[in-house]
């Protein structure tokens, strides 16, 4: 799938979800990749007025659960999350964080994604990863 029909359709699946709610975006995609954005404002503060983690680790599973997913296109199968760790390492306030998802393992029952959040200035904001189940689809009612 390429660039443009692969950002149509995570994009097109924003609509009613958290995601929405967060503003996160898809932005780039390719080979074993997925990049979104999410801006940071009151939204996404905790009380103290910064990032809040839930937030990072809602960007960090998003986008690389919906990596999983162009890359399962088309086999009948589908991604659910197992496992999520974030490590964070900067803090931030405002403006923009960017998430790139890159492929670790694409196996046959599960997947692993790397997980990098930078800053505005691409300094590292958290480290994540992400271990996925891959599913067989139920099968169709009959």
């Amino acid at each position: 799938m390429d660039k443009e029909r692969a950002l149509a359709v995570v994009n097109g699946l924003l609509p009613g979800t958290l995601m929405e709610t967060l503003d996160i975006r898809y932005t780039d995609a390719g080979e074993g990749f997925l990049e979104a954005v999410m801006p940071v404002d009151s939204r996404h503060h905790q009380p103290m007025g910064i990032l809040h983690g839930g937030a990072t680790a809602t960007l960090a599973e998003s986008v690389a659960s919906a990596a999983s997913g162009l890359a399962l296109s088309g086999t009948g199968r589908r991604p659910v999350g197992l496992d999520l760790a974030v490590n964070h390492v900067r803090s931030v306030s405002s403006g923009q964080i960017r998430a790139r998802a890159e492929a670790a393992h694409l196996g046959r029952s599960t997947h692993l994604w790397q997980i990098r959040i930078v800053d505005e200035r691409d300094r590292l904001v958290a480290q994540a990863k992400l271990l996925i189940m891959v599913l067989e689809a139920p099968p169709e009612a009959g």
